[in-house]
């Protein structure tokens, strides 16, 4: 199986991008929700004719619904948007899982597997392999890791 650095750093890019866009559709609808459950009014003063004739200044209060409208079609787009990238992060997960599967080491495989499939940091990829290893003369470290990592990359190129 080809696969290249990029479509590994996609696939991370791909995943925090899900992130983003589940964090903002989760404001959008407690924005939503406050709206509708505090009453939210707007209010503006215009200069006009009062109900008792007179000509003055005139309070005008209501609810803001071209704005409740933007907002809920923006997270209706939203979460659209958001089954389309999750369709196309599981299938970028099968092909990052199955390149995983393709490497000789089995150490390697373990530290790809924690740092893209379990979304470690290089230091708790490092105390993880650790903790499976713990007889191992030399320590892993974050750098080692990281370092395994990119030779392997290099390698394949």
């Amino acid at each position: 199986m080809e696969i290249s650095k990029a479509v590994l750093e996609d696939y991370c890019a791909t995943r925090e991008e899900i992130k983003n866009l589940r964090e903002r559709i989760e404001e959008g609808e407690k924005y939503l929700r406050a709206m509708q459950e505090e009453g939210y009014q707007v209010s503006d003063s215009v200069k006009g004719t009062r109900s008792d004739g007179t000509i003055g200044q005139i309070k005008v209060t209501g609810f803001p619904l071209p704005e409740y409208e933007r907002i809920k079609s923006m997270t209706k787009r939203r979460i659209a948007k958001l089954k389309i990238l999750e369709d196309d992060l599981l299938e970028a997960v099968n092909q990052v899982d199955d390149f995983i599967t393709q490497i000789p080491r089995s150490e390697l495989r373990i530290m790809f597997r924690f740092y893209y499939l379990d979304d470690m940091e290089w230091y708790r990829v490092a105390d993880n392999m650790n903790s499976m290893f713990p007889k191992r003369r030399r320590k892993y470290t974050a750098d080692s890791c990281r370092m395994a990592h990119n030779r392997y990359l290099d390698k394949i190129k």
